[in-house]
């Protein structure tokens, strides 16, 4: 007989490994555009503003793609579309590192990578839905939003080790071949018969826990036959895309102005880096515990989403005060809670949407690219016209504004499933809130 640890192994690591290295490559893009900025600046001859208005574009073109690649996902496969989205995101990146002379033309390459990205996020969760077992779901969308921090990780690297000795093209070229090679990496699905519409076609959960006859991975279990077959909750999910939007637009501004912020506030550059990496590190290892508790907890995991968003808010007003060392404390809170809770809430939607995972988390992840593209755009229009400190303070208020907008956003996916004609499916779902 297989030992647990074994099986766990076998079962698990390959689809959440995947998902790992295919979402780190198709972020790569836009962190490498921020981290190298000096180095692109001088190359091309642009200013700040452009390399803001390129890093705009990638979020855009993943926002105009993610919902509709999401619904692809469900119907075709989630394999498939992770193929398709890394040849744009390859060609986007290879791209760049031999074509990039202009704004538009950076702009351009990097918008082919953000459709490989607003692709790639929805159809990795439901791959994570389809192959991962249900009770170990939480820890693998840690696993799998840690891939965000750790794209930071690798960008603020390829500084040093390649832009300042090779030039800033080769990092976008090895991500190029990351993005290529990591395409390959993912495991295809052990049951074809789900890409067909989940929807129509309900069958009871399986006996057996194995996917397919080898035994090669763990899938979830399949929905339950219902005389209204219920996808997704348009209105509900648009409340939570708001809310998503402006807890990530919240916490983008973060990303791409805690450095100068604490420059501003009177650190030495080199101990700003310490503090946007010792966040950074508060990000990826929340992101992992949170989901790896999400498995332990029986439901309400909206509502942890919600109360770490409130928290995140509490570490943006810590910014906004003067002390160094509360700076520094509201950091590791900001990152920690304001921008840790990315994984947790896609484990939600697909718990709550098991027929539909792509499409109902296409339609939420929409709502964080927004986020992405407003808010740091409004988060230096304040700095520029105010001060750090009244940016801040914005964060702080529209971290607030989202945790309501989850809560909301929860309370409208009860209420709307409980008052459904259909009780076995509505029931099951509601309580996995």
């Amino acid at each position: 007989m297989t030992s647990p640890i074994r099986s766990h192994i076998r079962w698990r690591l390959p689809p959440v490994a995947a998902a790992i290295t295919v979402v780190t490559a198709s972020v790569l893009p836009v962190f490498l555009t921020g981290t190298l900025s000096v180095q692109i600046r001088r190359s091309l001859g642009i200013h700040e503003t452009q390399i803001g208005i390129v890093v705009a574009v990638f979020f855009a073109a993943a926002a105009v793609t993610s919902v509709y690649m999401g619904h692809l996902a469900d119907r075709l496969g989630a394999v498939r579309i992770i193929h398709v989205a890394g040849i744009f995101t390859t060609f986007g990146l290879l791209a760049i590192a031999a074509y990039a002379h202009s704004t538009w033309q950076l702009a351009c390459f990097l918008a082919l990578a953000g459709f490989g990205n607003g692709a790639t996020q929805p159809a990795v969760n439901g791959l994570l839905a389809r192959q991962v077992v249900p009770n170990h779901q939480g820890f693998a969308f840690g696993l799998k939003q840690a891939s965000i921090p750790l794209a930071t990780l690798l960008g603020g690297l390829a500084v040093p080790v390649v832009a300042l000795t090779v030039g800033w093209q080769w990092a976008f070229a090895g991500a190029g071949i990351l993005a290529l090679i990591s395409g390959r990496l993912v495991p295809e699905d052990p049951k074809p018969s789900l890409h067909r519409d989940v929807s129509r076609t309900f069958t009871k959960p399986s006996s057996s826990p194995l996917s397919t006859s080898q035994g090669r991975y763990m899938a979830a279990p399949e929905p339950i036959r219902s005389a209204r077959p219920r996808t997704i909750d348009p209105l509900a999910l648009l409340v939570l895309a708001l809310g998503a939007a402006l807890g990530a637009g919240a916490a983008n501004a973060l990303g791409a102005f805690i450095v100068p912020a604490a420059v501003a506030r009177g650190f030495h550059p080199g101990t700003a880096g310490l503090v946007a990496a010792l966040g950074s590190l508060c990000g990826l290892t929340v992101r992992v515990l949170i989901g790896l508790q999400a498995d332990h907890r029986n439901g309400r995991h909206l509502p942890v989403v919600a109360t770490m968003l409130a928290l995140g808010a509490g570490g943006y007003a810590a910014l906004a005060l003067g002390d160094p060392v509360i700076f520094v404390l509201g950091t590791a809170v900001a990152y920690g809670a304001g921008w840790g809770w990315n994984g947790l809430f896609n484990y939600a939607i697909v718990r709550t949407h098991p027929d539909a995972p792509s499409r109902a988390t296409g339609i939420t992840q929409a709502g964080i690219y927004v986020g992405g593209i407003f808010g740091p755009l409004a988060f230096g229009f304040i700095v520029d016209h105010s001060s750090y400190k009244s940016a801040w303070w914005m964060d702080t208020a529209v971290a607030v504004v989202a945790a309501i907008a989850v809560l909301i956003g929860r309370h409208l996916l009860v209420t709307r499933r409980a008052t459904a004609s259909s009780s076995d499916m509505a029931g099951a779902s509601s309580k996995k809130l």
